[in-house]
């Protein structure tokens, strides 16, 4: 029998814990401490240099208000979401650079948790406490930490896989009602569903899928509802993969490995999302280190990865995560998901972008017009997906695939999909650049 109410405490006892130089890791986007952070600027006053590990921190606790961050917190994250971007100018927010496979395990290398904070569903009778939906850090980051926290929910999803801690591994909990926080879908364009559509015609009925969230994502998924027989192994579990299952487009039944259950190692969405997860006994939650591990990734035949990217050269590297040398997001797990689904058998990755996007310029201030296929990445832009593993790149002009290509013929096929009114210049600027000799 396990007496969780010895380890029942108050959020503020948690608060009372937290001294100045302490490690806080927090649970990942829908798994954090809303609690915990809605309180955490009471003790801005009696503390310095609280250093926070975030990763998508979903929530804008009035901690991240620059009175308080100037002295009391330093904050560093795995992704950075609009949250973290309006803060990079503080100095006091930095960017950890990682792939999602192996970002616990790193980060543990370089710096272990004094502290780690999240929520989870209420405890089991066997002893176990789930961290609701998502195990990307947690259980690694847990494992290692000083001491770990759970706020406990019963409005939070019950799923299931390897995403729970062992009583003894627990320490504290602290009692909540809350419900997670969402993410709303995005709206899909005219242009995302061309690409959707593209994309759409590169799967195959019984293939396994790898899918993000985002409007190209969205759009794929409203896509592929006339598909059968697909498998999931996923790093995240969408609303887009939810309305596929609900439709039957999904099932699993042709897959090699967790053959009819949806893989993924967070879910992040709406509450129907979350209702849907809650003891779905066809999804499994389990460590990101697992879930996005090349090798287990391949294990699955036809697996296919759909990523997005910021921009692409035209030798084929794919900035996905920066414009320039401002970060905006994260490598989060695109180099995991675009190389394990290559060494699949029959497996290809897909990289989706606007051929197009409106920039402000920074002379003019008016907006304009500008390619996302690019002679060169910009001055300090980040190499997320190399040239050597680029497969296929999709926009709304088309699919080219890269794989095997030698520079020239890679120019030569981005540029066909690139938007018209940029081709002769990007024809140009291949020619300076010697790819065309």
């Amino acid at each position: 029998m396990y007496d969780w109410s010895k380890k029942t405490v108050t959020i503020e006892q948690v608060l009372d814990m937290i001294t100045s130089g302490s490690n806080i890791a927090f649970g990942m986007a829908a798994q954090a401490p809303c609690v915990f952070i809605s309180k955490l600027h009471t003790i801005a006053d009696r503390v310095e240099d609280v250093r926070l590990t975030t990763c998508i921190d979903p929530i804008n606790g009035e901690y991240l208000q620059e009175k308080y961050l100037k002295k009391s917190f330093i904050y560093d994250s795995y992704f950075y979401t609009p949250l973290q971007r309006r803060l990079q100018h503080t100095g006091r927010l930095s960017f950890i650079p990682n792939h999602l496979s192996s970002a616990a395990n790193a980060r543990n290398y370089h710096r272990k948790a004094d502290f780690y904070i999240g929520s989870a569903y209420l405890p089991e009778a066997d002893g176990k406490i789930r961290f609701s939906c998502s195990n990307v850090v947690e259980e690694d980051t847990a494992k290692a930490a000083g001491v770990v926290i759970m706020e406990v929910s019963p409005n939070v999803p019950r799923s299931f896989g390897q995403n729970y801690l062992e009583y003894d591994a627990v320490d504290y909990i602290v009692e909540c009602d809350y419900y997670l926080p969402e993410l709303p879908d995005g709206t899909s364009t005219e242009i995302d569903r061309k690409i959707g559509e593209h994309i759409a015609d590169m799967i195959n009925d019984g293939d396994c899928i790898q899918i993000g969230i985002g409007s190209i994502p969205n759009a794929v998924c409203e896509q592929l509802m006339h598909k059968k027989n697909l498998g999931v192994h996923t790093e995240m579990m969408t609303t887009g993969i939810m309305r596929l299952m609900k439709h039957g487009v999904v099932n699993g039944s042709r897959k090699q490995v967790d053959i009819g259950k949806v893989v993924c190692c967070f879910g992040y969405g709406t509450q129907e999302l979350y209702e849907f997860m809650h003891e779905h006994p066809d999804i499994i939650v389990s460590r990101g280190s697992e879930v996005n591990d090349r090798y287990i990734i391949s294990k699955n035949d036809n697996q296919v990865s759909i990523n997005t990217t910021v921009e692409v050269d035209l030798c084929g590297q794919c900035c996905s995560e920066s414009i320039g040398n401002l970060q905006i997001s994260g490598s989060g797990g695109q180099v995991d998901t675009a190389t394990g689904a290559v060494r699949s058998k029959g497996g290809r990755s897909i990289i989706a972008l606007h051929s197009t996007a409106m920039v402000k310029n920074p002379e003019t201030g008016e907006r304009e017009e500008i390619s996302k296929i690019v002679p060169t990445l910009r001055p300090g832009a980040v190499v997320t997906l190399s040239r050597m593993d680029v497969d296929h790149v999709c926009t709304e002009y088309g699919m080219v695939c890269l794989r095997g290509t030698n520079i020239r013929e890679r120019a030569e096929l981005l540029i066909s999909i690139a938007h018209p009114k940029f081709r002769e210049e990007l024809r140009e600027a291949a020619k300076e650049l010697l790819y065309w000799i």
